[in-house]
């Protein structure tokens, strides 16, 4: 096992049934990074997650965690937490009980000061002593999340962290991850909303079908390597779109109303193309108001990987050599 790595998930399978969950899973997490999973639903996301936090073990291949080899009993390495399906709680408790509860059923028997200094890093403070059968949805995800850190995890594993949670309480939850990782917590999150593993994540597991079709650094995923469809707000829209039809690589692939009412120009093109086009129109004079993709890179790249395909075999990128290969 790598020192370096937190996870190592070599050939991982898992069936429930006759349905094939996880297939040939190859998965490297490396200490103190935010390790993002994303898939569409039914790709086996949160039947990994189960078997890092040791829900579940699985029907073959090698997984080691924090150092420790993952066998058929698997009772778990101690500094592993976290939650998959939402956090469990006792409604008729309040926040503040509810981790008391956790902690006694954990054996860990955790002091006052650290259950409230729990309940301030995803800041509950204010509502600790309030019962959560009246909690949001956001609300209770921030409450799991200071349940795991009552643990002090190496390895902190999270399913859909951010669902439910408002602008203020999403910045509040990403502030806390990202501090994790900065003082050393490995921390492994599923979501389906790209924003948040932009913003978050330093590497990104892609999953359809229970395999692996990308793993890899965030912006080898969003790399310049295909075409994107992109909006051009400019000074001169007409003279834009004439420009935009004469310049090399460049598609003209619409119009848009862009912020305030004005035209967008959209075209379809390659990184350089576009920023090629760019420079020609800074050239004729005139001015660029903004310019961005209409989808983002990663969202463009996670359609283009997860799709459906009527033929052939879907390309996979794995960890470690960063190889492509195909799918079995």
């Amino acid at each position: 096992m790598d020192s370096q790595l937190a996870v190592r998930a070599r050939g991982i399978t898992k069936c429930f049934g006759d349905v094939v969950a996880l297939d040939g899973v190859d998965l490297e997490v490396a200490q103190g990074r935010i390790h993002g999973l994303a898939g569409p639903n039914g790709a086996g996301k949160t039947t990994l997650l189960g078997l890092l936090l040791g829900l579940a073990v699985a029907d073959g291949g090698r997984l080691e965690i924090l150092g420790t080899p993952v066998g058929r009993a698997f009772e778990g390495p101690s500094g592993v937490s976290g939650f998959v399906d939402g956090p469990a709680l006792y409604p008729s408790l309040t926040a503040r009980q509810n981790l008391a509860a956790l902690a006694a059923l954990r054996g860990d028997g955790s002091r006052p000061a650290r259950i409230d200094d729990a309940l301030a890093q995803v800041g509950l403070t204010d509502v600790a002593d309030d019962r959560t059968r009246g909690f949001s949805l956001g609300m209770r995800q921030r409450l799991g999340l200071a349940a795991a850190l009552l643990a002090r995890p190496r390895l902190l594993v999270l399913d859909e962290p951010s669902n439910g949670l408002d602008p203020a309480g999403k910045k509040h939850v990403h502030g806390v991850l990202t501090r994790l990782a900065r003082e050393g917590t490995t921390v492994v999150l599923s979501s389906h909303r790209m924003d948040d593993l932009e913003a978050l994540c330093s590497e990104v597991t892609i999953l359809a079908a229970g395999r692996v079709v990308f793993s890899g650094p965030l912006g080898e995923l969003a790399a310049g390597n295909r075409e994107l469809d992109y909006r051009l707000v400019t000074s001169d829209p007409a003279r834009a779109r004439r420009l935009a039809a004469d310049a090399p690589g460049v598609h003209l692939a619409g119009d848009t109303a862009g912020r305030g009412g004005g035209e967008a120009l959209v075209v379809r093109a390659l990184v350089p193309a576009l920023d090629d086009l760019v420079v020609r129109l800074v050239h004729a004079g005139i001015a660029l108001r903004e310019l961005g993709p209409v989808v983002s890179p990663l969202e463009a790249a996670f359609l283009a990987l997860t799709e459906p395909r009527t033929a052939g075999p879907a390309g996979a990128r794995q960890t470690g050599a960063r190889r492509q290969e195909a799918a079995r």
